[in-house]
């Protein structure tokens, strides 16, 4: 059975000319499987499943599955959305069957109680077919899925496997680790915070860096899982000042750039995102060349 640990990698979607770019696509799964990756998202937020319509969320997907030929897990997300009703439906209607999980974040802009969110989690893990990751990530939703809520869903119901948790605040990711049931297992969903995380007990992350340099991101959290405290540094290090400029302009816009001039896709993205500005490629540029992450790395691609 998949278990949500190590090194996740929340894939981007790369466009051509307002399309998906399957090219590209594939070219990115073999670069971050051949990288190291444990399991790879699809469809999450940095894969802009918001900006999808209907049957291109289907063409990836099933893209997806047959590139990667089951050399690595994979989960989908966002399977969520404010409409409890309308996501029991979608999951009912869907094939899941050739994935390994699927990750939901809480319901955005209705703000529900505590209560509410419990239902709604509730009623999607009744009728999905597979493990389920709760994403919480209260930066998009304006709400946050408490600790108790978490250990309450955890205890409730089976399908519950893990929690990405990307809020970035490490008094509430210490009470998780703290208070979680043994069979659940946390992920960090915040990259720059992600060594720390891993180090005080998180099975993983879910990472949109390990898009560019998955081996380094992938590796980083081995070391942190593992108390080599002097590697998972000089990884996190290499990446520290990278992370910011990733979302200086929205994700995946930062990351769009980057693997631009990696030679992985285009920098393109979909209204309302918009492309990154020539001053944002030109600083993570310059920032990637100075950190050194293209000479301690083995097999990362110069820009």
């Amino acid at each position: 059975m998949f278990q949500a640990r190590g090194c996740g990698v929340a894939i981007i979607t790369p466009f051509k000319d307002g399309e998906i770019d399957f090219k590209s696509l594939t070219s990115l799964i073999n670069h971050v499987i051949i990288g190291g990756v444990d399991f790879i998202v699809v469809l999450g937020t940095t894969g802009e499943s918001a900006l999808l319509i209907t049957y291109e969320t289907e063409k990836v997907l099933n893209h997806v599955l047959t590139v990667v030929d089951n050399r690595v897990p994979i989960v989908v997300g966002n399977l969520g959305g404010n409409n409890t009703q309308a996501l029991v439906s979608r999951i009912k209607q869907m094939d899941l069957s050739a994935f390994d999980g699927i990750m939901s974040s809480s319901p955005s802009y209705v703000k529900p109680t505590q209560e509410g969110i419990y239902r709604h989690y509730m009623k999607m893990a009744d009728v999905s077919p597979l493990p389920v990751i709760i994403y919480n990530v209260p930066s998009r939703t304006a709400s946050t899925v408490e600790v108790d809520t978490i250990i309450r869903l955890a205890d409730n119901h089976p399908r519950f496997m893990a929690v990405k948790e990307a809020s970035g605040n490490m008094n509430y990711g210490l009470k998780l680790l703290k208070e979680k049931p043994d069979h659940l297992d946390v992920l960090s969903g915040d990259d720059p915070t992600t060594m720390s995380f891993c180090m005080m007990g998180a099975s993983g992350g879910i990472s949109v860096i390990a898009n560019a340099f998955p081996y380094a991101f992938s590796e980083m959290i081995k070391a942190a899982r593992s108390n080599n405290y002097a590697l998972a540094k000089l990884l996190n290090e290499q990446m520290m000042d990278i992370h910011p400029y990733l979302y200086s302009e929205g994700n995946p816009t930062g990351i769009k750039s980057l693997l631009h001039q990696m030679g992985l896709c285009s920098k393109e993205t979909r209204l309302p995102l918009v492309a990154a500005s020539d001053q944002l490629d030109k600083d993570l540029f310059e920032q990637v060349q100075s950190s050194g992450i293209l000479e301690v790395i083995p097999g990362v691609k110069e820009l």
